[in-house]
């Protein structure tokens, strides 16, 4: 089954397959039952990160799949990212990481968000000055972050480095100053936020992008979206399948999170969209306007449009 999910290329001449699982917001003891079951279905991609605090049960569930032949480490592709208080400690936060997975190596390491925030401050992840705002690392800019990623390849601990909320502005700094290219830009991503000037922006400079909350937030009205219920109509499939299949018809790789086996299941059925079906879905936030669901308060300008 591993076989139907198309894989997509990166800069790095490696591919990416274009569906993964999500771990997201995925409740301890969920998780690597979660990740069990998606690998037995045939996802081959997963996607995690330290910030989510769940990598040892993601961890457990790979070491359980290879042990008990349901896939080899080198069929799956696993990303996590780099979290914001460790941008003066990449290496560091990295080897954690892989400690916890379990793993020699990672696929796809990234940055988690271009915001440094003090790695010495009142709280390991989410430091903050006594005024509530975040306890950001000032003397410490991004750039300098993404040069101690380009150090790792080397190393062998991972494959491929990246980006992660990368706006269009963020992305053209970071090409003014890198060596290496990020092999992908990982981005909030459905109909109601198609960030059409990033992803053309990308494409234009070989930077794979991957979509997160592709359905938006829980209970998300986009699922009711008439052009969605059509499209779903006219293709033979659930609204869900025509989110998903969006991303892949744009040439992006999508990572829907789920715990529950048979929706695990059902977003697999990734289906062909033609341009038609994707301009009807692409219309949909001219009309509604456009709604970003993650955005934390870092008390960053992080230059997406919509936030100006």
């Amino acid at each position: 089954m591993a076989s139907t999910i198309p894989r997509l290329p990166l800069n790095t001449g490696s591919q990416i397959p274009a569906l993964g699982l999500g771990t997201w917001q995925s409740a301890p003891g969920e998780v690597e039952k979660a990740v069990l079951h998606a690998l037995k279905s045939g996802y081959r991609h997963i996607d995690c990160a330290y910030m989510y605090g769940n990598s040892s049960e993601v961890g457990s569930a790979l070491a359980e799949a290879f042990k008990t032949g349901v896939c080899k480490r080198e069929d799956v592709f696993v990303t996590s990212k780099l979290w914001c208080t460790y941008h003066s400690r990449v290496e560091q936060n990295l080897d954690m990481e892989l400690q916890a997975l379990g793993l020699g190596y990672l696929d796809l390491w990234l940055m988690h968000w271009p915001v440094p925030m003090n790695p010495n401050g009142n709280h390991p992840n989410i430091p903050k000055l006594p005024d509530g705002s975040r306890d950001l690392q000032k003397d410490w800019h991004w750039t300098r972050t993404w040069a101690e990623l380009e150090k790792l390849p080397a190393t062998g601990k991972v494959r491929a480095i990246g980006v992660c909320n990368f706006s269009r502005p963020y992305l053209q700094e970071l090409m003014g100053v890198a060596r290496t290219k990020p092999a992908v830009n990982q981005i909030e991503n459905h109909p109601y936020l198609p960030q059409q000037e990033i992803v053309e922006y990308c494409k234009q400079e070989g930077v794979h992008v991957t979509a997160y909350s592709p359905f938006g937030s829980t209970g998300c009205p986009i699922f009711e979206e008439e052009a969605v219920k059509k499209v779903a109509e006219r293709r033979g499939t659930t609204a869900g399948g025509v989110l998903l299949s969006y991303h892949v018809a744009r040439g992006s790789s999508v990572i829907p999170k789920s715990v529950t086996p048979s929706r695990i299941e059902e977003n697999l059925k990734i289906v062909e969209l033609s341009k038609e079906d994707v301009a009807e879905l692409d219309k949909i936030h001219k009309d509604k306007g456009v709604t970003r669901y993650v955005y934390p308060s870092f008390g960053v300008n992080l230059g997406f449009p919509d936030k100006q």
